[in-house]
């Protein structure tokens, strides 16, 4: 493996843990998850099955979704997310269990805290995560998936996505256990601010790099 390569590899794969310490802090709010958890951590709440597990049967899902949507310009760089899922689902659960000393929330002040801790830890995770462009994850692999199949924008498909996730999550939470379980403000709040932090985050590494060039990418004028 090159050097650079193998500098990749590593990025991407603490980009991958950063997100998951970011998922566990959501957890810990007490104010529901984060919109790409929603589903796995519905199964969680319903039927008691553990976060990494229902993430990597989440995950497992994404992929027969993309084969279905797919066919034959499925490939195997899309079943490797499955490897990815597996992996991100460890981390899941080892950052959960690294959190364990750290008390769930039981004030308003706390769960904004640890909310606040989440949506910026989730973006500098995003900001490891993607420059690598090595394997997506599935979540990312059945956005795409759409967009070509059906051709709509990649942006658009998200937005509907996360709204989708969150919206399922929600019905299958009131009707079995009569709350809302993995949804709350949390998970709106981090629908709109991951992206906001995360350009902030883009804007000063460009800005102490010296790419003051790239900070239109990022929105700046």
């Amino acid at each position: 493996m090159k050097k650079e390569t193998y500098k990749k590899l590593i990025q991407y794969l603490i980009g991958l843990f950063i997100m998951t310490i970011g998922i566990a802090f959501s957890i810990k709010s007490n104010m529901g998850i984060s919109p790409v958890s929603t589903i796995p951590y519905t199964m969680t709440v319903i039927w008691g099955v553990e976060i990494g597990l229902a993430t990597i049967i989440f995950h497992c899902g994404l992929v027969i979704l993309q084969f279905i949507l797919l066919r034959d310009k499925f490939g195997i760089s899309n079943l490797a997310q499955v490897v990815v899922g597996v992996i991100f689902g460890y981390f899941t659960s080892f950052s959960v269990y690294l959190l364990s000393f750290i008390p769930t929330s039981s004030s308003i002040l706390m769960s904004f805290l640890y909310m606040a801790i989440s949506i910026v830890t989730i973006a500098f995770g995003i900001f490891l995560y993607l420059p690598p462009n090595l394997i997506p994850l599935a979540g990312e692999g059945a956005m795409q998936a759409v967009s070509i199949v059906f051709d709509k924008p990649f942006p658009r498909v998200k937005i509907g996505f996360d709204v989708a996730m969150v919206v399922i999550s929600a019905i299958t939470c009131l009707y079995f256990i009569h709350s809302l379980g993995s949804v709350g403000i949390c998970t709106v709040i981090s629908a709109i601010f991951v992206g906001v932090v995360l350009k902030i985050i883009l804007r000063i590494y460009f800005i102490l790099s010296g790419k003051e060039a790239d900070l239109k990418a990022v929105g700046d004028e």
